[in-house]
């Protein structure tokens, strides 16, 4: 795929914002940059989700953060561990942060903010454990 809306700075920025994030929790954050969306970002976020095969973490406990640029739409998928464990409205302060950047035309800010908050937000229910690995790759994927 040659379409890269980011900079090799800003997708760096974006993977050690996912370091930063996971260095905490046990949870698997990844991020998804797609051009367009023609669909619903969480329908498109959750097929994503399986594609790229982040519901085979051990606990259950990957999210992938999904973000069409050219229809300016994005999505917070959690896998089921997460959802067990959660509140309902568990990612509507991440939405609103990262929506707040967004509409300041801020998308990597957006999206590392919303990373950051996603994983201070699940080391409450999935602190980093003794033996904990890195299960996903924290490079970002693009369609």
């Amino acid at each position: 795929m040659s379409w890269r809306p980011f900079s090799e700075q800003d997708e760096q920025r974006l993977m050690d914002a996912i370091s930063e994030a996971e260095s905490d929790t046990s949870g698997e954050i990844r991020v998804h940059i797609d051009r367009y969306c023609k669909t619903d970002p969480l329908l498109k976020a959750k097929n994503l989700f399986v594609k790229l095969e982040m519901n085979n973490t051990e606990r259950s406990n990957g999210v992938l953060f999904y973000i069409s640029v050219e229809d300016k739409k994005f999505a917070i998928f959690g896998d089921k561990g997460i959802n067990e464990k959660v509140e309902d409205n568990f990612w509507t302060s991440t939405v609103m942060l990262m929506t707040e950047h967004f509409k300041q035309n801020n998308l990597v800010g957006g999206i590392c903010a919303g990373v950051l908050e996603a994983g201070k937000r699940l080391k409450v229910h999935f602190p980093i454990q003794d033996d904990d690995t890195n299960e996903l790759s924290n490079e970002i994927t693009y369609s």
